[in-house]
């Protein structure tokens, strides 16, 4: 049984690993190591703007706005399917929509920029 320790998402975990039918090799054993993948980078907004990002991965299913909408703060942007779950995208500000940063149909990550706002 080997011990190791594992970091997923910024969490540390201590594993338990048996071995299972397998001899020891005369070869030595290759250090194998997965990198985490580097966090999200927030798109920087334009001087006096506001990004919309995504809050986790998904499918934009419908965009609700247009460049050059003027919206509220708490209006609904689009809607993000996952985990097959459709989640509704409010803006976080009010302003102009100045970029569509994730149309329709485009794959998002957590923290990707769905909407810029000026």
């Amino acid at each position: 049984m080997k011990k190791y320790n594992v970091k997923v998402n910024g969490i540390s975990y201590e594993v338990e690993v048996e071995e299972i039918g397998s001899a020891p090799s005369a070869a030595p054993a290759a250090d194998v190591r997965a990198e985490a993948p580097a966090a999200p980078v927030e798109a920087k907004p334009a001087a006096g703007g506001n990004t919309v990002n995504a809050p986790m991965p998904g499918t934009i299913l419908k965009m609700n706005v247009n460049v050059g909408d003027k919206i509220e703060k708490d209006s609904l942007v689009c809607i993000l399917e996952a985990m097959k779950m459709e989640n509704e995208i409010f803006a976080t500000a009010g302003g102009t929509v100045t970029a569509i940063n994730a149309p329709k149909g485009a794959s998002v990550n957590t923290g990707d920029p769905i909407i810029t706002l000026g």
